[in-house]
């Protein structure tokens, strides 16, 4: 199963031997985003805000029941990026770029191995369990208003 998606994530790439190559290296490939699917990008604090923990194994479990598709985390970027993989037209059509960044077309996103599940660096925070495990991006939009909102309401008690 897991060779599967495999392939399927690396069929991203136009020339998937070297994402592989990248993957054994690296245990990250750049994989362009657009064709077999987009990301949507998510700020840390918002997300966190929204499932009420910080802590990795209840974000874990709180954005699989939340939005049920593949999620990668990368602390590398802006403090802390979750990143949300879904159907690639839906970057074509993205009407929500006030709550949320997708990204799409000519943009490339790093693709953990699907054995890299934890820290150091990107890892699957909610890895693909068959081919084609994407999120919905009305699940998305629900998240992080409700991350936004509580977020808001914390600055205006403080």
């Amino acid at each position: 199963m897991d060779r599967a998606i495999a392939e399927w994530l690396l069929l991203a790439h136009p020339a998937p031997e070297q994402a592989r190559m990248e993957w054994a290296t690296q245990s990250v490939a750049l994989l362009p985003l657009g064709e077999r699917f987009a990301a949507v990008r998510m700020a840390s604090d918002v997300v966190h805000s929204a499932v009420g923990s910080a802590d990795r194994d209840e974000v874990a479990v709180r954005l699989g029941e939340l939005l049920g598709g593949s999620i990668i985390y990368d602390r590398r970027v802006l403090g802390g990026t979750y990143y949300a993989l879904i159907q690639a037209h839906a970057g074509l059509v993205w009407a929500y770029e006030d709550v949320a960044t997708c990204l799409g077309q000519g943009t490339y996103l790093g693709v953990p191995c699907l054995s890299r599940q934890q820290p150091p660096g990107s890892y699957w925070v909610v890895p693909p369990r068959y081919e084609g495990d994407l999120c919905a991006p009305r699940a998305i939009v629900a998240l992080i208003e409700t991350g936004q909102s509580r977020l808001s309401e914390q600055t205006v008690d403080a």
